[in-house]
């Protein structure tokens, strides 16, 4: 409950302000002139070992117009719906006439792109702004992909077509507050009922949640005690999402809390192709891949910002790109950007060869979300106070970076697949926890 301030508290404010205490800041162009800020974005000069080359002329296209609508349509508006934690509604019929939504799937209106031109269009997302690259990808590659991959033939042709093109928007709901990294132990139950099921639980960090058309919802079922898929609809009764507040990182994205209390789905409405957690390592699998090209897009982008900034910003009579230390750092971001992006692209072939495995998955992710963290530390480094404003993307890559690292698997869960994989032995839970010896 908020205090009303007496007459003299409401006084002695008045009086310690300003006469210009209330007005609105200067636009960054007057307040700083010297540099450029990232509404209007710099041109693309990461490509330093000419990894275009390796592109189809598809993926090259693909990347192209991706490219030329974040530059044109999103890079303007990003700093103010980033600052305001708020999600840029306007922007979605402009990213739906991309026709990348529904990635790799075959008919029902989406695009059929290889692997590969998913990857680049997630990365040349990411590039300008994460957020609508997480919005994307969760709409994208985990709850369409899953219908695409565990749905019937009837709820492909029902839910799939209208995804495809944003004009309705989807969520995915595994994580729940008791279980993260440890998704397979969640505890949302479906209780089979004559004509469908009662799912009751809960549901945390659900990015598009609060205003998802369509919810792709995983629950333990009580019978087998295996977890099962079902697709929800917006303002069923029962179900309930609100946002999740105070976010330092992914701030566009309406991550929330969701809320089952006794929700009814028909049977129409479960996902056929979802009957153990085994059977969601088929999505995971594929967005994992695509997480770890958001990482590669970020350094992209600040490396872009860094490039400009520097040659713009004159310090000591000099353009800051004329000092020995910012050059090397420049360079090492370089590097990091060509060897992030050559460990991306052979996870994707190594996927459309059919010869990816959970571990290549993982590492990629972790490693180049590694590579991405120490990039964009440098950018900041480079950028000196004007590394703490989103107005120059720098310091806004930083914090969206960091949940990033975290998300479809943290840093240290995803090395422990790879390890599981090159050593055969699993060390996931203390071994004083385990019912037996992991040898």
């Amino acid at each position: 409950m908020k205090v009303p301030l007496s007459q003299a508290q409401e006084d002695m404010i008045k009086e310690a302000k300003s006469n210009y205490f209330d007005l609105p800041g200067l636009d960054v162009s007057i307040a700083f002139p010297q540099a450029t800020p990232a509404s209007i974005f710099p041109p693309c000069v990461s490509d330093y070992y000419q990894f275009d080359d390796l592109l189809t002329p598809e993926e090259q296209a693909v990347r192209k117009k991706v490219r030329e609508c974040m530059e044109k349509e999103v890079a303007p508006i990003m700093a103010k719906y980033w600052e305001k934690a708020e999600f840029p509604f306007e922007v979605v019929p402009k990213l739906g006439a991309l026709c990348i939504a529904g990635g790799s799937i075959k008919g029902y209106g989406c695009p059929n792109l290889s692997i590969t031109a998913n990857a680049i269009a997630a990365a040349e997302v990411a590039r300008v702004d994460a957020s609508c690259s997480t919005f994307i990808l969760v709409h994208s590659s985990l709850a369409m992909l899953t219908i695409g991959l565990c749905g019937s033939e009837a709820q492909k042709q029902k839910y799939l077509p209208s995804l495809a093109v944003l004009k309705t928007i989807a969520c995915w709901a595994l994580t729940e507050p008791d279980y993260g990294s440890d998704a397979s132990a969640l505890g949302t139950t479906a209780r089979k009922v004559e004509g469908g099921w009662i799912l009751d639980g809960q549901k945390r960090w659900i990015g598009n949640s609060t205003f998802a058309d369509v919810l792709v919802v995983f629950a333990r079922n009580t019978s087998t005690n295996q977890i099962n898929g079902f697709i929800l609809k917006k303002n069923t009764p029962g179900l309930q999402a609100t946002k999740i507040e105070n976010k330092i990182g992914l701030r566009m994205v309406q991550n929330g809390d969701i809320l089952l209390k006794s929700v009814f789905v028909p049977d129409e409405d479960r996902l056929p192709g979802v009957n153990s957690f085994q059977d969601t390592s088929k999505v995971l699998a594929v967005s994992r891949v695509m997480v770890a090209w958001q990482p590669i897009g970020i350094s992209m982008g600040v490396y872009d910002m860094c490039h400009r900034y520097l040659k713009e910003r004159k310090q000591f009579g000099a353009p800051l790109a004329a000092f020995q230390l910012n050059q090397q750092k420049l360079v090492r971001m370089l590097g990091n950007v060509q060897a992030m992006f050559l460990v991306g692209w052979r996870l994707c072939k190594l996927y459309e060869s059919g010869k990816m495995t959970p571990g290549h998955a993982s590492m990629g992710k972790s490693w180049i979300s590694l590579k991405a963290r120490e990039t964009v530390s440098l950018g900041r480094e480079l950028l000196g106070g004007n590394g703490i404003l989103a107005d120059f993307l720098v310091a806004k890559a930083f914090c969206d970076l960091e949940p990033i690292y975290t998300y479809e698997g943290t840093y240290d869960i995803n090395t422990l697949v790879t390890g599981r994989e090159i050593t055969g032995i699993a060390s996931f839970k203390p071994a004083a926890l385990s019912n037996r010896s992991r040898l």
